[in-house]
C-alpha cells in the first residue's frame, strides 16, 4: 500500500515536472548534440551525417573565438561590478536607514524589464538623451553617442547589464544579511572586532552561501547575454560588441549553418558549465555555519 501511494504521489507531483524538464531541456539538448554531427542548414528535410567536421570548422572560425574572448572580458567586468555593487547596497539597506523598503523595490525594478525593451530604452538614452546633454553642456563624454565607438559601446553594454542584474542580486544579499545571527555579531563586537575586521572575518564568511548563488547567477546570465546585446548594440559598431551567444545565433539562423552553430553552442555550453562548476565548488568550500 505504501509503495502504491508513493507511486501515485510521484505521478501526481513529480511526473509532470519531469516530463516538462525532459521535453524542454534534455531532449532538445540531445537533439542539438546530434545536429553538431550533421551539415543541416535549418531548412532542408535531409540531414547529412558528417561526423566531427563541424568542430573542425569551429576551430577555424576566428570570429567565434574573438567573440568568446570578448565575452570573457564582459563577464569578468560584469560579475565584479554587479556583485560588489549589490553587496555594498544590500549592506546599506540592512542598516535600518529610512525608506530602505522603498529603495529595495526601486533597485529591483530594472530586473522586471525584459532585455529587449531595456536595450531599446537605453539605446535612446545613449543616442539621444546623452548626446543632447553633451551638446548643451559641452561635455566631451556625451557629445558623441556611446554606441558609435567600440570602447564606449562595450562600456554601455556593461553599464546596462549591471543596472539590470544588480537589483536581483541585492535581494539575495539582503536575505543573507538578514539571516546573520545577532549573537555572533554582538560577540564579535565584544571581542573587539569592528568595521573592516568584522566585515572580512565575520560577515564575509557567513555570507558565502549568498555569494555562491549570486556569482553563479551572474556568471551564467553574463555568458549567455543575447537580448540586451541585440537591442542595444546589435553587435556594432562593426561587430566589436558581438558576444558569443549572438555569434552562435547569427551562424545558425542568419548564415544558415545550423550544424556549425550547434557545435559552437555546445562548446560555449561546456565553457560555461566548467567555469560555473568550478566557481560553485571553490565558493562552497569557503562557506561556514554560524
Amino acid at each position: 500500500m505504501k509503495s502504491t501511494k508513493r507511486v501515485k504521489d510521484f505521478c501526481m507531483f513529480g511526473l509532470p515536472g519531469m516530463i516538462c524538464f525532459f521535453s524542454v531541456v534534455i531532449i532538445p539538448f540531445v537533439y542539438g548534440v546530434y545536429l553538431t554531427l550533421t551539415d543541416w542548414d535549418g531548412v532542408a528535410e535531409t540531414k547529412k551525417f558528417i561526423g566531427l567536421r563541424n568542430f573542425g570548422g569551429v576551430m577555424q572560425d576566428r570570429e567565434f573565438w574573438t567573440s568568446l574572448i570578448l565575452t570573457f572580458e564582459y563577464v569578468i567586468v560584469v560579475v565584479l561590478l554587479v556583485n560588489v555593487l549589490a553587496f555594498a547596497i544590500a549592506y546599506l539597506l540592512t542598516r535600518g536607514i529610512k525608506g530602505q523598503n522603498f529603495f529595495r523595490a526601486g533597485f529591483f525594478t530594472p530586473n522586471l524589464i525584459g532585455g529587449i525593451v531595456l536595450g531599446y530604452i537605453w539605446q535612446f538614452v545613449f543616442s539621444r538623451a546623452f548626446v543632447n546633454i553633451g551638446e548643451s553642456t559641452g561635455w566631451g563624454l556625451f557629445e558623441i553617442s556611446w554606441l558609435s565607438t567600440p570602447g564606449k559601446a562595450f562600456a554601455a553594454l556593461v553599464l546596462v547589464t549591471v543596472w539590470q542584474l544588480s537589483g536581483y542580486m541585492i535581494l539575495i544579499y539582503i536575505a543573507g544579511f538578514m539571516g546573520l545571527s545577532e549573537d555572533v555579531m554582538e560577540a564579535a563586537s565584544i571581542d573587539g572586532a569592528s568595521g573592516w575586521k568584522q566585515m572580512v572575518h565575520i560577515i564575509m564568511p557567513l555570507m558565502m552561501s549568498s555569494i555562491t548563488i549570486c556569482l553563479f547567477l551572474t556568471l551564467s546570465r553574463a555568458f549567455m547575454v543575447y537580448d540586451v546585446n541585440l537591442s542595444l548594440t546589435a553587435g556594432g559598431p562593426y561587430g566589436t560588441t558581438q558576444m558569443a551567444a549572438m555569434h552562435v545565433y547569427e551562424k545558425a539562423f542568419t548564415s544558415r549553418k545550423y550544424g556549425l552553430g550547434q557545435a559552437e553552442a555546445f562548446i560555449l555550453f561546456i565553457v560555461v558549465a566548467c567555469i560555473s562548476g568550478l566557481q560553485v565548488y571553490f565558493t562552497k568550500k569557503q562557506e561556514v555555519e554560524a
